[in-house]
């Protein structure tokens, strides 16, 4: 997936099928001179539908085509034959898809399994034809029902990138290395920050054809739950990882200070977060020599004690292995086995 292909916030306006007219048709055959009221009712108004497919990544295909619209019922006609339906549209959006109607506010369901299915505007019924209302006082009506007109709205999408792992760090940490050298994804890379915009996906291979899903998510600056930088843009993709990897790099003036900012944020924007597993990894330590390494590492299980550390660099292809390991079993509940 290209970072200009993925879009996760997008505003759609909705208008579901007006039902169709009732019938007044009044029978006449041959034989049978005062056959009475046989007007049939009209058929519903279209849906619109969203359903969860787990085969997509990104709502990009509706962003240019916001406004969707459903057919309308058909009238109903005689022999009391009811009309046919209008044509339900289905939306297609990716797992993790928040769906929130844009005049209220109000979140109406998050669609979570494949298959899930949520109809943001509902068809209109359709009219009842004339013979719901024939009596003995009223043998013949000449009136049938009109149609109901279905439902309009402004809809906001919301996608939450589904990961087991959320790569959590500072702009220009290693995220968007890292995950290049670990799994096919091709991420922007450059010596700045705020390289990457937007959330990039990548599979991890692992031993024995085993895979697991990483996401790197966009720097995360102090201020970053109050608006700041990227803001609540990228916080929200980070609710939907199991586990969350924070990426520090050993030039860092204070590795342990760095974790605690990227922490507070986090706890400022979702108190939840903090539940998810966690491991800090060290990277481009291949800038470290053993003796400063050891020393760091005296230090590191002071500030990190009971939370699991190690040295990586993408670079230099060094740790990655162990890296794969320990996110595996944390995954998993697991230990690897040599």
């Amino acid at each position: 997936m290209t970072e200009g292909n993925f879009t996760d916030y997008v505003k759609i306006h909705v208008q579901s099928g007006k039902g169709g007219q009732g019938s007044a048709h009044l029978r006449r055959e041959k034989y049978i001179p005062k056959g009475g009221p046989d007007g049939g009712d009209g058929g519903r108004g279209g849906h619109i539908i969203l359903v969860a497919n787990s085969n997509m990544w990104t709502l990009h295909h509706l962003k240019f085509k916001r406004h969707l619209r459903a057919g309308h019922g058909e009238r109903g006609s005689k022999s009391t034959s009811t009309g046919a339906d209008g044509a339900d549209v289905y939306v297609d959006v990716p797992l993790g898809t928040a769906v929130i109607n844009t005049e209220t506010g109000e979140r109406l369901k998050e669609l979570l399994e494949h298959g899930d299915e949520l109809i943001i505007a509902k068809g209109g019924m359709g009219g009842r034809g004339n013979n719901h209302f024939k009596s003995s006082t009223n043998q013949t009506p000449r009136y049938a029902q009109p149609g109901m007109d279905g439902d309009e709205g402004n809809f906001t999408l919301e996608m939450k990138v589904l990961a087991d792992v959320g790569l959590v760090g500072f702009p220009n940490a290693g995220k968007s290395t890292l995950l290049s050298v670990i799994t096919a994804a091709k991420p922007k890379i450059a010596n700045y920050e705020f390289t990457t915009l937007k959330p990039n996906l990548g599979i991890v291979e692992y031993r024995d054809h085993k895979t697991f899903v990483m996401a790197d998510i966009p720097g995360i600056i102090e201020g970053a739950a109050e608006g700041k930088g990227l803001g609540h843009y990228f916080l929200r993709h980070i609710e939907r990882n199991s586990t969350l990897l924070f990426l520090i790099p050993a030039d860092a003036d204070d590795i342990k200070e760095q974790y605690d900012i990227l922490l507070d944020e986090l706890k400022r924007y979702n108190p939840e977060l903090l539940d998810k597993d966690k491991l800090v990894a060290i990277s481009k330590s291949d800038m470290l020599d053993d003796e400063l390494k050891t020393e760091m590492k005296e230090q590191l299980d002071k500030d990190f004690e009971g939370i699991p550390y190690l040295f990586f660099s993408s670079i230099a292809q060094q740790g990655l292995m162990e890296l794969k390991d320990t996110l595996w079993g944390m995954l998993n509940g697991s230990t690897v086995q040599e």
